[in-house]
């Protein structure tokens, strides 16, 4: 325990309470020691140090630091010289070892550590191995190094810096500085005592080593960079010194940089980055402070950014007791300088180039908010102050709450202003003749002026009901306030519909082509879209070149999982056994392989693979969703293959037999109609399953068969429609590119018996193969041509634009919003594959599955803040309108 007290008694009571409470606990404190006799006789004698000199840095390590110790009975510190490893020759490595006992925590050996810093630098220039010697001149100085440390034995500064009896005046008074090697500061005490004395002590300093990288920089620009990072550094130390003292104390701050004080007396923004973040850093700390000039001969932290040995430190007045004027008046103290722009060269001041902008001043009201209820709020108060203003006795003013009357004045100011800005010809034709000329479009509405505003006069004057019923104030539909009002009435009657809330409004206002208005706010509120969503679409994207190019079967397949499915086990009381089908396609022909697999591990779909493989041969292509088995199946892949190909054998009969691999397509997450050739074959498999199994239970062996006549069925399934030919019997399906028939098709007589010389057997299978192929372009190609869905082009979407992204387990008001910060464009330029920013991260989707929002120029309050809950970046608008415009604010 390190504490201190103000006097004696203060002393005494805290040492007898710690002693008691930790007793009570089971802890004993012991080893007591102080400067004061008084508090020690007050503790027994067993738990008192009988050491006269005590260490404050109590490492445990074998390796002693050059810590701190303190003698009680003069109340100085001193410092413990550290045991140096004295070896045949000294290394990087061993240097650096003998730094890092050099334990200096106030830095008041700032200077002395410093020159092993800047040797410990050069050594890193230098590029000196580790564990090589150093040459004979390193060596030397750091032999010299070590020796000039011994001065220290007998070395010793006090402990108590505020040294006078009755101190009135508290200072601290940090210096900064910097050379071209280092940087540092320094801060002192200076207490003023009711007599006039002055007392000034060294408290704490820091240094750092420059960085290489600013030698690149002119000589110009770095010594004051360097200068600017030691003002920085003094910052940083007398942030923590403030907080650690505690005591009420004015701050002085000095440098001998003249270009320094220049730059902390303007603002941060004039200045380029690297000056401009930290006089800005500077200025906050130091904001209770004073910067002031002095000389760099009278610089103490000249000493820190310089380095000095031991046998010099120990004896510099100026290091421990700072400048001579510090002990005397402030009138003595240096005078501030005074610099101008024109004392510096413009590369010296490293200044921002200066940007004009034109500037549009806006000057309407109704620009002030975004809601129609605190507009009339703002403008309300607006009339009080003008009638309290008026008022000379300051109690018959109004200071209570707004009453109803002063915000339905304050709504019948705004309408006037509205009408004035929208109506001003047809106004000057009332106060003129009385009507609106035959031109105005306010001519149907027979408009009058009542109390100066302008109403309808329409033909409901004899019905009961309210007057502002009978003649509602007129409103321009493209006039701001106009809009203030629609969206108030929609959210005050809880997101009314078009019709509900045509009706309200009208019973108050009867703005023009309120239909159009009332439809363009109902569609862009953000809530209501919610509620009904719409998901994007893109006009059908053409068909890949693996869907229109003759090939072998199964060359380019896709492949998906369906299931589960549940077979009945061996014993009686097991579980079902639960299994998938692992679909494979071939995206020419359309043909079906079925193969029955385990479970959907990444195991089970190799396993599944290389059976197909075996029996189809290994297709060069699998496109597939982004299942966990199949991403899994593509590294596994990937890994057999390169382990093939690196013990190949370099002939060339060996390189021309290598496998090529299989290569994956993934289709972008939860976009199954990406894969529609495999989800129509799964729902096929599913109907003839379901139609068949119904709910019963059979063995692995049944289901295999069952699977196997499927795969038959399927690939009997015509390709094309069927002919209206009676000659036609025969039609074109899968089966006729696997075995050269339908796989249902009764087995074609055999033609053995004929002679050999009346049949070529290799000409007509190249030829029927020939027809098969000319039969798929022209009847099963064409028919690929019309677009089944999704038939007109839109707009693409664009980078920024904000989205819902739909979820298939939650209701459309918990979908997450996002904004889009990627787009992938297919090959006609279309975009239907985006990537979405929400706060859970970036996720990849089609456009079908996700909802761009109505987000128009200016939203409502609640609309923005549901927006900014997201912490997404703002982009710029997108060019169709329907993304916003730079960051969302109301």
């Amino acid at each position: 325990m390190l504490s201190g007290v103000d006097s004696e008694e203060e002393g005494i009571e805290v040492c007898s309470q710690m002693i008691d409470l930790l007793q009570s606990a089971g802890f004993k404190l012991h080893k007591w020691a102080s400067n004061s006799p008084n508090i020690l006789y007050n503790i027994p004698a067993e738990l008192r140090e009988d050491r006269s000199l005590l260490e404050l840095d109590s490492s445990s390590t074998p390796v002693k630091t050059l810590g701190l110790l303190w003698q009680p009975d003069d109340d100085i510190f001193r410092f413990k010289i550290p045991s140096w490893s004295y070896e045949d020759s000294i290394t990087k490595r061993l240097v650096l070892s003998e730094s890092a006992r050099l334990f200096d925590p106030l830095g008041l050996l700032g200077p002395i550590v410093l020159r092993s810093k800047l040797f410990m630098q050069e050594l890193w220039k230098s590029k000196v191995s580790w564990d090589l010697p150093l040459c004979v001149q390193q060596q030397q100085f750091w032999t010299d190094f070590r020796s000039d440390l011994n001065v220290l034995d007998e070395f010793s500064v006090p402990r108590w810096a505020a040294s006078v009896s009755d101190p009135v005046q508290t200072e601290l008074h940090g210096f900064s500085d910097a050379s071209e090697n280092a940087y540092g500061a320094c801060i002192y005490l200076r207490v003023v005592s009711a007599s006039g004395s002055v007392s000034v002590h060294l408290i704490t300093a820091k240094s750092r080593v420059a960085p290489k990288g600013t030698e690149k920089l002119d000589q110009m620009i770095r010594l004051p960079r360097l200068e600017l990072c030691g003002a920085l550094l003094l910052s940083h130390l007398y942030e923590k010194v403030e907080s650690s003292l505690q005591i009420p104390a004015r701050s002085f701050f000095w440098t001998d940089s003249t270009i320094v004080v220049h730059w902390l007396a303007s603002s941060p923004s004039r200045w380029k980055k690297f000056v401009g973040n930290r006089v800005a850093e500077i200025q906050q700390i130091t904001a209770s402070g004073i910067w002031r000039h002095t000389p760099g001969i009278e610089n103490p932290a000249d000493v820190i950014s310089r380095g000095m040995p031991a046998q010099q430190l120990v004896e510099h007045s100026l290091w421990w007791q700072g400048p001579i004027w510090l002990q005397q008046p402030n009138r003595f103290w240096p005078d501030p300088v005074r610099t101008s722009d024109d004392h510096f060269e413009r590369e010296q001041l490293q200044e921002k180039p200066s940007v004009s902008l034109p500037a549009v001043v806006q000057n309407s009201i109704f620009s002030l908010k975004s809601s129609l209820s605190s507009l009339v709020r703002v403008v309300a108060y607006m009339q009080r102050f003008c009638r309290n203003s008026k008022k000379r006795n300051r109690e018959t003013r109004n200071t209570d709450a707004l009453s109803t009357a002063e915000l339905e004045e304050a709504l019948v100011a705004l309408v006037k202003l509205a009408q004035q800005d929208s109506f001003a010809k047809d106004l000057r034709s009332i106060h003129a003749t009385g009507q609106v000329k035959t031109s105005s479009k306010l001519k149907a509405l027979s408009p009058v002026l009542v109390d100066g505003v302008l109403r309808t006069r329409g033909r409901l004057s004899n019905a009961g009901i309210s007057f502002a019923q009978k003649q509602p104030m007129i409103l321009d539909n493209k006039h701001p306030f106009t809009l203030l009002v629609v969206r108030y009435y929609h959210l005050n009657r809880l997101h009314a519909g078009p019709t509900l809330l045509t009706a309200t409004i009208r019973l108050q206002f009867w703005p023009l082509r309120l239909r159009n208005l009332v439809r363009k706010v109902t569609h862009e509120c953000v809530n209501c879209f919610r509620s009904r969503p719409s998901l994007s679409e893109q006009i059908m994207a053409d068909l890949p070149s693996v869907r229109v190019t003759p090939t072998l079967p199964f060359l380019n397949t896709g492949v998906d999982f369906c299931g589960p499915f549940y077979l009945r086990p061996v014993s009686r009381k097991a579980a079902p056994q639960k299994v998938f089908v692992a679909v494979f396609v071939c995206l020419s022909t359309k043909a079906i392989h079925l193969e029955l697999v385990g479970n959907l591990s990444t195991d089970s779909f190799i396993a599944s693979l290389k059976r197909f493989a075996a029996r189809r041969g290994v297709p060069k292509t699998i496109s597939c969703d982004n299942g966990t088995n199949f991403v899994g199946a593509q590294r596994t892949l990937n890994e057999f293959l390169q382990l093939f190909r690196s013990q190949q054998s370099r002939l060339d009969v060996a390189q021309r037999c290598s496998a090529e691999g299989i290569q994956f397509f993934f289709i972008p997450p939860r976009s199954s109609h990406f894969g529609g050739i495999w989800e129509a074959a799964v729902k096929s498999l599913k109907t003839h399953l379901r139609r068949t199994l119904v709910n019963a239970l059979v063995t692995a062996e049944e289901f295999q068969t069952l699977l196997t006549q499927i795969e038959a069925l399927l690939n009997s399934r015509p390709l094309t429609q069927l002919s209206n030919s009676p000659e036609d019997l025969d039609v074109l399906t899968p089966g006729h590119f696997l075995v050269h028939r339908p796989l249902t098709a009764i087995p074609e007589p055999s033609y053995e018996e004929l002679p050999s010389n009346r049949l070529s057997q290799w000409q007509q299978i190249q030829e029927y193969l020939r027809r098969l192929w000319k039969r798929w372009s022209t009847e099963y190609l064409s028919g690929l041509q019309q677009r089944t869905r999704w038939t007109r082009e839109r707009d693409n979407i664009h980078i920024g634009t904000m989205v819902l992204i739909r979820e298939e387990n939650l209701p459309p008001q918990k979908w997450r919003f996002g904004r889009v910060v990627e787009v992938f464009p297919g090959s006609d330029g279309l975009i239907r594959v985006v990537s979405v920013r929400t706060k859970d991260g970036i996720y990849k989707r089609a456009i079908a599955r996700v909802c761009v929002l109505p987000i128009p120029d200016n939203l409502p309050d609640f609309d923005a803040a549901a927006i900014q809950s997201i912490q997404v970046p703002a982009t710029q608008a997108t060019s169709d309108g329907r993304g916003p415009q730079g960051p969302l604010t109301s």
